[in-house]
């Protein structure tokens, strides 16, 4: 079976390989750093089986590649394949589910104490010698905000919001969740509320639902608004969960305190994007899944995908 890597380097980076792969005896691999929109037909025509991270696979695409068996998403999200028409042509798609749960929930709140406790901004200011001329034992210029007790607003309680409640409960937070699931089948100390009601009462809001016309935007001016001035949004879950010139607005006028984000709707940034010279908006380059120990998972599930569906019984299909 041939089968080809199209953006490898995003997962290996410089520190991992697809050597795992390469060892399959029924695998004749092929490997692309980085795959431009318009080479994806010609590097895949002679493929069996395919593995994408952020290359997409329109239905144009996919009908012309009637070799193509399989297609591996290197990714828990698989919106870059349309699955609807990779079944009309029995197309296998399956995804990563889970490799990433630790380090997103990790960057969640590596994100939240920058903002509360301003660690980077301190040691800064210490390299420019700021305490040392402190006629005082300690120096600071910026309030500082305690997390216990303060509510943690999730929508999306699925692996990553679920691990990240858990840790703002080891905080000592009140945690409210927008989700599809009952109220008996939360964990204790998880509370059920309406979206409305966990934009009002939310100190800090952190989005890990899926990206779908019903959360398309659902961070606007009208949600912001209806937040308090004092609240964080924190997004790691996909750039168009918001409008990104309303969430600057907001960020301007002080409807907002501040905006966490690992994802914007465009990557990487545009230049012109707003949110680059909002003030109290850190944003960091798509890099919460990116952990070493995340993108080593990542490799093994998709090994273990290919060697499932090679005997005949795939795991995480998604379509």
């Amino acid at each position: 079976m041939n089968l080809v890597i199209l953006d490898g380097y995003s997962v290996t980076q410089q520190d991992l390989n697809w050597r795992l792969l390469a060892q399959l005896p029924e695998i004749r691999l092929t490997v692309y750093d980085r795959t431009a929109a318009g080479d994806t037909i010609d590097r895949c025509r002679e493929a069996d089986m395919v593995l994408s991270n952020k290359v997409v696979f329109t239905r144009e695409i996919i009908a012309s590649l009637p070799r193509l068996c399989y297609i591996g998403v290197l990714a828990t999200g698989y919106n870059v394949v349309d699955c609807q028409a990779a079944r009309e042509q029995g197309i296998t798609v399956t995804n990563i589910p889970a490799y990433s749960t630790p380090s997103v929930a990790q960057l969640v709140f590596a994100h939240l104490l920058n903002v509360t406790n301003n660690v980077a901004h301190y040691a800064e200011e210490n390299r420019q010698g700021r305490w040392t001329k402190s006629p005082d034992f300690l120096w600071m210029d910026t309030g500082l905000t305690e997390l216990n007790g303060k509510t943690f607003g999730i929508r999306g309680l699925g692996n990553i919001g679920m691990q990240v409640a858990r840790i703002a409960l080891a905080f000592g937070m009140h945690v409210i969740a927008a989700t599809s699931k009952k109220a008996e089948e939360l964990p204790q100390g998880i509370e059920c509320a309406s979206w409305d009601e966990v934009l009002r009462q939310s100190d800090v809001l952190s989005l890990h639902c899926p990206l779908t016309e019903e959360t398309q935007e659902m961070i606007n001016c009208d949600s912001l608004r209806r937040m308090k001035p004092t609240a964080i949004l924190i997004n790691t879950g996909r750039g168009s969960l918001v409008n990104e010139r309303d969430v600057a607005e907001a960020l301007h006028k002080g409807w907002l305190t501040a905006y966490c984000a690992d994802v914007l709707c465009t990557e990487p940034a545009r230049a012109d994007n707003p949110l680059l010279t909002a003030p109290r908006c850190y944003l960091t380059p798509h890099i919460a899944w990116a952990s070493r120990e995340a993108r080593s998972r990542l490799i093994q599930t998709a090994m273990n995908n290919i060697q499932a569906y090679l005997n005949g019984r795939p795991e995480n299909v998604v379509n």
